[in-house]
């Protein structure tokens, strides 16, 4: 099945640098460009894509507010920001506004190509030192540091806790490892974890354990 990818940048030579290396992949095709934010809500509208390659800073309408408008209209679509810098504050204000990870600029292209499969497939795009810097990132900025439980009231102690790990970092194979149940059976959890918590993949969910309370980085 070909993934359909939009790519959101203000850079020309970025747009096509990124489209010339997705369209050589056989299991990817860029099916089209936006200049800047509000051109990406509406290509998102008129396309339909699968992932939005999304730059944080642009013209007319940020990254930022762009993802917002995407998630709130209810696509499907998957953004994956864009950005020069490791993990700055536009990273953070992207994640929340729903963005299904990031993506450095420099990327290679077998790093970018890799980056669309995982976030279309709804996969763990951060790696866990990754996770573990955003989650401390969190803290710094302001979010919950004492648990409010009421948000998760919805799950079973099992879903609890596996979404604690999946916060951590943690893939499907390590929490299966850790609980000592079948990758099959951490599967089902996050799946039925997703839907009661109406998040859109694991990055959102590690978002989410965090901002509950759930999981607190050590020394906060």
């Amino acid at each position: 099945m070909t993934i359909r990818v939009l790519i959101a940048d203000d850079q020309m030579m970025v747009r096509q640098g990124f489209t010339v290396l997705l369209n050589a992949e056989p299991d990817i095709e860029v099916v089209g460009q936006a200049v800047d934010g509000r051109d990406a809500v509406a290509k998102v509208a008129e396309l339909a894509p699968d992932v939005v390659l999304m730059d944080i800073r642009m013209p007319e309408l940020s990254g930022i507010e762009a993802t917002r408008h995407v998630v709130e209209s209810g696509a499907s679509v998957k953004v994956l920001v864009l950005t020069t810098f490791d993990l700055d504050d536009y990273v953070y204000e992207a994640l929340r506004a729903g963005a299904s990870g990031f993506l450095l600029k420099d990327a290679s292209s077998d790093q970018l190509a890799e980056a669309v499969r995982v976030v279309a497939a709804g996969d763990a795009l951060l790696a866990p030192g990754v996770t573990r810097r955003l989650i401390t990132e969190f803290a710094r900025l302001g979010a919950p540091k004492a648990p409010t439980r009421s948000s998760l009231d919805g799950l079973t102690e099992r879903e609890t806790e596996v979404l604690a790990l999946i916060a951590q970092g943690l893939s499907n194979a390590e929490i299966a490892a850790q609980l000592v149940v079948a990758e099959q059976t951490v599967k089902t959890h996050v799946g039925r974890i997703l839907v009661k918590l109406g998040l859109r993949d694991r990055t959102q969910a590690a978002v989410f354990a965090y901002e509950s309370g759930l999981v607190r980085p050590t020394g906060y």
